[in-house]
C-alpha cells in the first residue's frame, strides 16, 4: 500500500532556506549530509515502490493464471480409443477447441459409455503412430481425426455438458424465466445485443476462412485448406456453408488420397443439401474418390435421378425396349 508521507526535496529546501534567509544561502557540511541522507531515503524509497509495483503486476498475474487453471483442474479428465466410424460430431467452442456435439446413438462412441456431449478434446492420437497431439486448434484437430490411421486414442476433459460457445442458452434460460414473470429486462436486451453481434462476427469469419481455403486448395496447399474448412465446419454454418464448405473438405482429402475421410465429408455436404450431383461425378477433384469402391454406393443413396434413371432402363430391357 503505498504512503501518504512527503519528502522534501533538494529544490524546495533550497527555496525554504532562500525565503527565511536574507543573506545568499550556503549550506553548511552538516546540512549537505542530512539533504543527501534525505534524497537517499527518498530515491530507495521510490526504487522499492517501484519494485513493489511489479511484485503486485505479477502477483495479478499469477493469481489470473492460477484461477484459470484452477477452472480447469476442476473438470475430470479421462482416456479412451475408439477405432472408425466413430459416432462422434464435433464443434468448436469459443476459446478455439474442440467439443462434442453429438454422439450417434449405437455407435462406437456411445458403446464405450465414456463420452457425453459437451466434453472438450484435449490430445488425440497423431494421424499415424503412437505420438499423441495436443488439441490446441479445431481445424487441426479435426484434420487429425479424419486422417487418423487405425484406433485414435482421445484424451477428454469431462465438461458436463459445458460448452465454451456463444451463450445462447444461457440467454433463452433468462428470457423464458423473464417471459413467465411477465417482462423482459435491460439485462436480457443486452445479452440479445451481445449475440446478433457475436453471430454476426462468426459468420463474417466463416466467410474468411471459406475464402482463404479456396485460395490455399486452389494453391495446392490443401492441408492448410482443410483447416479453415473444418473450422468453418466447427461453426455453426448455415446450411449452404455446410454444404459448400463440406464438399470443399471432400475435394481436399480426394486429392490428398484420403479416400475414406473424403467420402465421409462428400456424404456430410449430400446430407447438408449439396445435390450437384453431375458436378461430383466429372469434378477433377474428387477423381480419386470416384475411383473408390464405396462412391457409387454412396452417390446412390442421395442421387434419384440417378436410381430412377436405372430403374427405367431395366424396365426398358425387360419389355425389349432397348432393342434395335
Amino acid at each position: 500500500m503505498a504512503s501518504t508521507i512527503s519528502y522534501t526535496s533538494l529544490c524546495s529546501l533550497l527555496k525554504l532556506n532562500q525565503t527565511n534567509q536574507k543573506t545568499p544561502f550556503s549550506p553548511s557540511p552538516s546540512s549537505l549530509i542530512k539533504i543527501k541522507n534525505q534524497l537517499c531515503f527518498s530515491s530507495n524509497f521510490c526504487s522499492h515502490l517501484n519494485k513493489a509495483s511489479i511484485f503486485m503486476v505479477k502477483a495479478s498475474e499469477t493469481e489470473a493464471t492460477q484461477s484459470e487453471k484452477e477452472e480447469e483442474d476442476k473438470y475430470e479428465e479421462y482416456e479412451v480409443e475408439i477405432v472408425q466410424p466413430y459416432g462422434l460430431k464435433f464443434t468448436k467452442g469459443r476459446d478455439g477447441g474442440t467439443y462434442i456435439d453429438a454422439i450417434a446413438p449405437g455407435g462406437f462412441a456411445d458403446k464405450t459409455g465414456k463420452f457425453t456431449v459437451g466434453d472438450k478434446v484435449i490430445a488425440t492420437s497423431a494421424v499415424f503412430g503412437e505420438e499423441i497431439w495436443p488439441a490446441a486448434e479445431y481445424g487441426r484437430t479435426m484434420y487429425t481425426i479424419r486422417q487418423r490411421i487405425g484406433p485414435l486414442l482421445m484424451k477428454m476433459q469431462k465438461r458436463y455438458g459445458k460448452v465454451e460457445e456463444a451463450g445462447e442458452l444461457t440467454e433463452k434460460e433468462i428470457i423464458r424465466a423473464e417471459r413467465n414473470a411477465g417482462f423482459i429486462s435491460d439485462r436480457v436486451r443486452e445479452i440479445q445485443v451481445t449475440n446478433a453481434q457475436r453471430k454476426k462476427e462468426q459468420k463474417e469469419q466463416r466467410e474468411r476462412d471459406l475464402r482463404e481455403g479456396l485460395k490455399l486448395s486452389k494453391n495446392g496447399k490443401y492441408e492448410e485448406a482443410l483447416e479453415k474448412f473444418e473450422s468453418v465446419l466447427g461453426s455453426r454454418p448455415t446450411g449452404d456453408e455446410l454444404a459448400v464448405a463440406s464438399y470443399n473438405v471432400a475435394c481436399c482429402y480426394s486429392k490428398l488420397n484420403q479416400l475414406q475421410a473424403g467420402l465421409s465429408a462428400l456424404e456430410d455436404a449430400m446430407e447438408a443439401g449439396f445435390e450437384d450431383f453431375k458436378r461430383i461425378r466429372t469434378d477433377p477433384d474428387l477423381a480419386n474418390l470416384r475411383t473408390s469402391e464405396d462412391f457409387e454406393t454412396l452417390m446412390k443413396k442421395f442421387d434419384e435421378s440417378f436410381i430412377n434413371e436405372n430403374a427405367i432402363n431395366a424396365i426398358k430391357s425387360l419389355f425389349g425396349f432397348n432393342k434395335k
